[in-house]
């Protein structure tokens, strides 16, 4: 028997946490029940518990690394099967990932330095106002 093959065994729902382990999305249904109870996962919009059930047709938000997944549930697996069967359980949705280039830059300042000066705060915060467009750096911080 496939168990990647479609047929009439399919359950009609399952666990948030089952099925998240079971497409892959986390290594360890552990894992995934601790992503639920730690708000990280959302169903529909509505912040999701371990025990709550998945239809097919559903929006499964899951947060991971910082950043957002989107997945619309496609399928539902309870047992956890390769990847290329786990990717066909759901469609993704998530926005892409910004590029090192388009975050912002750390501003380091030297060690014992200490507080930034008003003066120093306010260059600062004109600096990261201006991301998205072109400025002349070395006349902003060398305004003395």
């Amino acid at each position: 028997m496939d168990r990647g093959a479609p047929g009439a065994n399919d359950p009609a729902s399952a666990r948030v946490d089952v099925w998240l382990w079971s497409v892959r999305q986390v290594k360890s249904r552990s894992a995934a029940t601790a992503a639920c109870r730690a708000g990280h996962v959302r169903i529909n919009g509505e912040t999701a518990k371990p025990s709550q059930h998945v239809k097919i047709g559903d929006e499964i938000r899951y947060r991971v690394q910082g950043f957002d997944r989107l997945l619309r549930v496609q399928r539902i697996l309870i047992k956890r099967v390769g990847a290329p069967i786990a990717r066909e359980a759901y469609t993704d949705f998530s926005p892409p990932r910004p590029t090192p280039l388009d975050a912002p830059a750390a501003i380091i300042r030297e060690r014992g330095a200490g507080r930034p000066t008003k003066k120093e705060r306010r260059q600062l915060d004109a600096l990261r106002a201006t991301r998205g467009s072109t400025v002349d750096i070395e006349h902003l911080l060398d305004e003395d």
